[in-house]
């Protein structure tokens, strides 16, 4: 042991750019969980304080039942806390025909009506049923960066059956991700040219404030159908 010790610290005298990097090397950050599987804690419905009846909390689920929603009322809840770089991970589960999706960078307040107004949104969506799926000809596809990226391929499990989702947005390195089911299906940047073409073949050309915000709360989508989400963590880039 005394033997490796004396040879390791030689190594680091005669080596100072590797010693250095060793100590350089950024300490990951942890997993933490913004869903505790038994409450809504940590969550509020956008521009509310309160959460509708609509979102229920199912065998370890955050479910959103639109048969439990008030009539001409959007329900979509976004967190109490704001993020910027990023990564998201949860699993959600759509029901047959279903659509709602998963927004980031979003903002509150007087002017803002809807959490896609601000942020961008990453699309959950029953692939086999919901025609959304056929339009586009995929950028509304389950996974896509909603009407600017479409996934490189269709890796949704069915209606009824949960599917993994992985989002990562990381500003210093101008890139996004996301993997669906371990598979990574959508790439794109968060700035510059590229981003700007994106954004101006898209429907959200004109939208003043559409993706302007690199820090904001992450959502998701009442779109009237009936969804599920759990294992909702988060960790900072």
């Amino acid at each position: 042991m005394l033997v490796a010790l004396i040879a390791f610290t030689v190594s680091c005298k005669q080596n100072p750019k590797k010693k250095a990097i060793a100590e350089a090397k950024p300490v990951e950050k942890e997993w933490i969980d913004i869903f505790d599987g038994v409450s809504l804690a940590g969550w509020h419905q956008f521009n509310s304080a309160e959460i509708s009846d609509a979102w229920t909390v199912e065998d370890g689920a955050m479910v959103f039942n639109p048969a439990l929603k008030e009539k001409g009322t959007s329900n979509d809840i976004i967190t109490d806390s704001e993020y910027t770089n990023f990564e998201l991970s949860l699993e959600w589960n759509i029901g047959e025909v279903g659509n709602s999706g998963i927004f980031w960078g979003v903002k509150e307040g007087e002017g803002f009506n809807k959490p896609y107004q601000t942020g961008p949104e990453i699309q959950v969506l029953d692939n086999e049923r919901h025609p959304d799926s056929f339009q586009n000809p995929n950028f509304h596809q389950a996974g896509a960066l909603y009407d600017m990226v479409e996934p490189t391929q269709d890796v949704c499990k069915p209606a009824g059956e949960w599917n993994h989702v992985l989002l990562s947005i990381d500003y210093n390195a101008n890139k996004g991700s996301v993997k669906l089911n371990n598979v990574e299906i959508v790439a794109f940047p968060l700035s510059g040219p590229e981003w700007d073409t994106l954004v101006a073949n898209s429907k959200f050309a004109d939208w003043e404030d559409f993706a302007k915000y690199k820090t904001g709360k992450i959502g998701l989508q009442d779109h009237g159908d009936k969804v599920s989400y759990r294992n909702i963590k988060i960790r900072e880039l």
